[in-house]
């Protein structure tokens, strides 16, 4: 079988050389390699090397060559930086000069040798031994033109990193951004936890399920599109505070801002509610921010995102009715509703109820504006199927969302622990998918008995992650966040 990349014309050539290496006795594919140093190392203490005439050991891939004749300077790459070497042919030898000139950009090499300065006051490695460690039979993109479609830098992102530093960089941002959030939670003495990916009723979101099958014991099963319903049995279970942070399906649409694998974080607190978790987000989300840009103040676009406390709160009917002239309380039905969404330009879908014509409205009325740091709170129940109701607004819940830059950025609520209202809300969502609403939650009564063996008061919180980080990293797309985000085939 044939494959594309094996009519690429370099080819050809280097697996000329390949074979010419092998004639030569060399090994091109060695198993390991020990270096001493790191080419950033190597320009930071470069006097002290040149003055000890010490000899360093450094491994890496060529990015650049320039030959002359019986003498070559060529960079070598590590993750750390570059740095220039040279290869001399009464200094290496005959032997391994001729196997240099085999070498192509791309190949990593192994240099030994001590260090010294150019004329032009260029710190360099003077190679005395040379090592092939893997030979490339593919050419790496141009610099400045190999490599700018956006379809391509993804499906082959190892091409990506190779000639886009910055990128490179974005994912050990991305990393450092991750790990400050762990680091938070375990600081305030949550336990991290991992719950199954695989589930018999998804649940803890509106969203479409992936399904797979289980061939031992011949059950369908589905990939979770949240974490919610299994930490909230650990709470029952006894534990107080459980966090975990997870990959999660989701069979819907792509945008910008959306993908159907993604990362997610939650947590769970038992004996708090919501009002504790707002201030709990904010301090979590500027550690993570300080942490990792070393700033509160994020550039996003044309704008800068001012992250500093305390952030706004904005109740979620009084934005409607301040943004869209819509009182939701006075619109109790979906039929009621309808007319509303028609006059905002809205064509509503006869299969959906009225939590879901309601975010309709806020996803096109509210949420655009909503730019700078802030809290959406005191949802509608339509919209909420697990938080808690308020006391003195039974339509309205105990839940928030922090948004920025126009997006939901997180999701808390005080967690409802009323098992028979739980049951309750579970049926509301099943008459919806009898309706033909596919994204309404499944009806779970493992979920359900597990309450009723007693859940404590508990708020919980969830955030998406790649969309947290492609917004403060001034990404312009989700995508360009995820190492292997997932594409059609070429």
């Amino acid at each position: 079988m044939s494959e594309h990349f094996e009519q690429v014309p370099e080819r050809a050539e280097r697996l000329h050389k390949l074979e010419e290496l092998r004639k030569l006795g060399i090994n091109p594919y060695p198993a390991k390699y020990q270096a001493t140093h790191t080419a950033a190392q190597i320009l930071k203490d470069a006097e002290q090397f040149i003055a000890s005439q010490e000899t360093v050991d450094i491994a890496g891939r060529i990015t650049a060559v320039r030959g002359h004749g019986k003498a070559s300077f060529f960079q070598l790459s590590d993750p750390s930086g570059k740095i220039q070497c040279y290869a001399k042919l009464d200094i290496v030898g005959a032997e391994a000069y001729q196997a240099f000139k085999l070498y192509d950009i791309g190949d990593f090499v192994g240099v030994q040798g001590p260090v010294f300065k150019t004329h032009t006051g260029e710190f360099t490695v003077q190679a005395q031994k040379l090592t092939l460690l893997s030979k490339s039979l593919l050419p790496l993109p141009e610099k400045y033109h190999g490599l700018q479609n956006v379809d391509t830098r993804f499906r082959k992102r190892y091409l990506d990193l190779i000639a886009n530093p910055e990128v490179k960089e974005l994912f050990v941002k991305r990393t450092r951004f991750v790990k400050s959030l762990r680091d938070f939670l375990d600081s305030k003495g949550f336990m991290e936890v991992e719950t199954p990916v695989m589930e018999l009723v998804p649940g803890g979101a509106d969203a479409q399920p992936f399904i797979t099958h289980h061939n031992t014991l011949d059950l369908d099963l589905f990939l979770r599109i949240s974490l919610e319903l299994h930490l909230k049995r650990l709470i029952v279970g006894g534990y107080q505070k459980v966090y975990e942070i997870g990959q999660v399906f989701r069979n819907e649409g792509m945008s910008p801002q959306h993908l159907q694998e993604f990362t997610l974080m939650e947590f769970y607190w038992a004996y708090v509610d919501y009002q504790t978790l707002m201030d709990f987000t904010e301090e979590m989300y500027c550690h993570m921010i300080k942490g990792t840009f070393g700033t509160l103040e994020i550039k996003y676009q044309d704008q800068i995102l001012n992250f500093n406390r305390p952030w706004p709160r904005y109740d979620y009917r009084q934005l409607l009715i301040d943004k869209a002239g819509i009182d939701l309380d006075k619109f109790p039905t979906a039929e009621s509703l309808k007319p509303e969404l028609e006059k905002h330009g809205i064509k509503p879908d006869p299969k959906l109820g009225r939590g879901r014509l309601i975010d309709q409205l806020y996803k096109k009325m509210i949420r655009p504006s909503l730019m700078q740091p802030c809290f959406l709170i005191d949802h509608p129940l339509d919209i909420s199927p697990l938080a808690k109701k308020h006391a003195d607004r039974p339509d309205y819940t105990q839940r928030f969302q922090p948004i920025f830059a126009g997006a939901e950025i997180g999701n808390a609520f005080s967690e409802l622990n009323d098992p028979l209202d739980q049951r309750a809300r579970f049926e509301e969502q099943a008459r919806l998918r009898e309706k033909g609403d596919v994204e309404a939650q499944m009806y779970d009564s493992d979920f359900v008995e597990a309450l009723e063996h007693g859940m404590p008061p508990c708020g919980g919180f969830g955030v998406g992650l790649d969309r947290f980080f492609a917004i403060v990293s001034n990404s312009e797309t989700v995508r360009e966040v995820v190492f292997f985000p997932t594409m059609k085939p070429e």
